[in-house]
């Protein structure tokens, strides 16, 4: 039996053609005006509760955050608090054993019928590599051929792991995850991502500087490097 091609995921004449789970997900959503923070069972489990067995507050959200990532958590929610931003971020965090994981968390604003924001909702994706070995294989079967037969897909790819910080294999999960949520191809999203390009603010001026030498000097770091 031939592999479904992974960028053929979404709907195809009324069906839809599963590749893999691309991450643990789980929702949320935050209401700024009582700053109520409400969680979706997988994500209670991520942090090691049952489903409704605390009250999830800012406390105890922050409580659970890598010291290393705790301040950083802590003052995007008083920015989002503060501008009504979404709270949107990648960070670490250790559940109720200890162990560590490391999510994405992406969101957007959620308004009121005056177009004021009066919350932020969105998903929490688990990085951390808890995914069976034949779901690991297929994976990587899958993004092996994207590789070699859908560069928009790279593209994409190379997208999300420049905005969100993370690598290869975590962003092909994250255009997965989408496409499963939306019931659209993965082809279709990655090209979708890389067409609204265009709507996403230019880089300042000394960022764009910097990438430039970047540009233009990087033979010689490759020629220090092949001869050390």
């Amino acid at each position: 039996m031939t592999s479904p091609d992974p960028t053929e995921s979404g709907p195809d004449e009324g069906s839809r053609t599963v590749v893999t789970r691309p991450a643990s997900v789980g929702s949320f959503t935050f209401w700024f005006a009582n700053q109520r923070w409400e969680w979706s069972a997988e994500v209670y489990r991520m942090h090691g509760y049952a489903p409704g067995q605390i009250v999830p507050t800012t406390e105890l959200l922050l409580s659970h955050k890598h010291p290393e990532d705790r301040d950083l958590v802590a003052e995007l929610i008083e920015r989002t608090l503060a501008q009504g931003e979404p709270f949107s971020s990648r960070h670490r965090f250790l559940d109720t054993s200890g162990r560590v994981h490391t999510v994405m968390v992406i969101a957007d604003q959620v308004l009121d019928d005056d177009g004021e924001p009066v919350g932020t909702a969105g998903y929490y994706l688990d990085l951390t590599e808890t995914v069976d070995a034949v779901a690991e294989a297929a994976a990587t079967e899958a993004i092996g051929g994207v590789v070699a037969a859908r560069a928009v897909i790279e593209q994409a790819k190379g997208v999300l792991m420049r905005m969100y910080g993370i690598d290869a294999e975590q962003a092909f999960k994250v255009l997965v995850w989408r496409s499963q949520e939306t019931n659209v191809k993965l082809r279709d999203i990655a090209a979708c991502v890389i067409a609204d390009l265009k709507l996403i603010p230019r880089p300042p001026v000394q960022t764009v500087t910097a990438f430039d030498h970047l540009l233009l000097t990087c033979h010689k770091r490759i020629t220090s490097t092949t001869e050390a």
